[in-house]
Order: C-alpha cells, then sequence, then structure tokens
C-alpha cells in the first residue's frame, strides 16, 4: 500500500508555478510519491513541450509518468478525470480529491479573504463525490469566505465548462465508460467555438458581478469564456 498525488498534465500545463507548490507542498507535508497522470504515457513529450523551458519543464519532466495502482493505494488529485479513470481501471485502491487532504491539514497556513462572498460552483464530472464537495466548502469557510450556493448544485450540477460541448478526449470513454459513457448521455456534443462563448455567457449571468470560485480546470476555462470573475481554489490556498 502505498500514497500518491496526481498532478495533473491539463491542470499543470495551464498553472505551472502554482502545480509546482503543490507538488512541493504534497512531498513536504504527507511525503506522498507525485507523478504526472493517471495512466502511463500519455502524451509525455506534449506536456513536457507545453511547460516553460527552465525549472518548469526540468521539474515535470523529472516526474515518473504513473504508476499502476493496486489495492489499498490511496491516490489524491485535482484533476476529476483521474479520479474517475482510476476508479473504473483501478477498483481496488482509493480515491480522494486534494481537497479533502487539504481539509485533514490542521497546519496548513490559510489566507484570510476577511468576508468575501463568492459563489462555489460544482463540477458534473464530481457530481456524486461529496466528501469532495463538502471538503471544498469547508476550506472556503476556513479562509473567510462567505459560500454562495447557486441552485443547480453538487449532485444537481449539469456543469463543466465548455467541455461538454466538444468531443472528449478519446481514451476517457474507452478507459472509463461508466463515467463518460453511460453517464454521459446528451454531453460531449460539439458546437463552434461562437456556440461555446455564448452558452457560457449565458450560463454566467446568474453571478452578476461576483466572485465564482471552481474546483475544475474545465470549469475554470468555462467560467472565464463566461465572463465571470471566476478563481481557481487552488489560487486561493496557494498565494
Amino acid at each position: 500500500m502505498a500514497d500518491y498525488y496526481i498532478a495533473s498534465c491539463v491542470f499543470t500545463s495551464q498553472f505551472p508555478e502554482l502545480s509546482l507548490k503543490i507538488q512541493n507542498y504534497i512531498r513536504d507535508r504527507f511525503g506522498f510519491s507525485v507523478v504526472r497522470c493517471c495512466i502511463p504515457k500519455y502524451k509525455l513529450r506534449e506536456y513536457e513541450e507545453k511547460m516553460p523551458e527552465g525549472h518548469l519543464r526540468n521539474c515535470w519532466s523529472s516526474l515518473p509518468d504513473s504508476n499502476i495502482f493496486t489495492e489499498g493505494d490511496s491516490v489524491y488529485s485535482l484533476c476529476h478525470n483521474c479520479n474517475n479513470i482510476i476508479e473504473e481501471m483501478r477498483p481496488g485502491a482509493k480515491i480522494h480529491s486534494l481537497w479533502e487532504l487539504i481539509d485533514s491539514d490542521s497546519s496548513f497556513p490559510f489566507s484570510n479573504y476577511h468576508g468575501l462572498k463568492a459563489y462555489v460552483q460544482d463540477c458534473w464530472r464530481s457530481r456524486d463525490r461529496k466528501d469532495e464537495q463538502d471538503a471544498v466548502r469547508s476550506l472556503l469557510k476556513k479562509m473567510n469566505i462567505e459560500v454562495m450556493e447557486i441552485p443547480e448544485n453538487r449532485a444537481g450540477t449539469e456543469f463543466c465548462g465548455a467541455s461538454l460541448y466538444r468531443a472528449q478526449p478519446p481514451r476517457n470513454p474507452k478507459l472509463a465508460p461508466k463515467h463518460y459513457v453511460a453517464g454521459a448521455v446528451g454531453k460531449f456534443i460539439p458546437h463552434s467555438p461562437e456556440q461555446q462563448s455564448m452558452l457560457m455567457q449565458e450560463y454566467c449571468r446568474q453571478f452578476s458581478t461576483d466572485k465564482v470560485v471552481c474546483y475544475c480546470h474545465y470549469c475554470l476555462e468555462g467560467l472565464i469564456m463566461g465572463r465571470a470573475d471566476a478563481k481557481h481554489l487552488a489560487q486561493m490556498l496557494f498565494v
């Protein structure tokens, strides 16, 4: 039995410095093994080339690509795709979100946002993960953020940014058919970039000028496309 943290190819390509901060925290605080992705040899060179040249790229390139997770292993990630794929491919492994781990850390240095009001945006890809949803709200409160809810939240959310309006990567339905075939009826139907932008703007009107905090990189992309004042939870935690 071992403990692992999956740094996430997509998240790290979008937030390389932030991802490295999280990786260092995981190693220093918990001593977990850090890997790039949920499956071996996934687009290794492509994601290496997306990293800024120099220290950040070297750090990413030095990480193991993945691991064959076995029964009893605990696997933590901030990527919902990784969690869903491992859950179906490696049913003996224990799946957790990064947010649950941080919420359990009594020594984490939380920033104080002094009563900031913010909507929390749940993700369709993790709609059934109540422990993760609870941890997200607990972390926001620990940062002195007043959580506001939207009607379609938690298990009722149908949002994952514009990612649900374009074709999904072929690996996802192949490796996790319960999540991305049987559970995705009516999703991943391609729309034009203009249609995606329009749908995101329509969705984000409910937030008006209020801040929105999400915990999915696809959700963040959609919220920004929809012109919401949005931040990823990791950006709020690791300032």
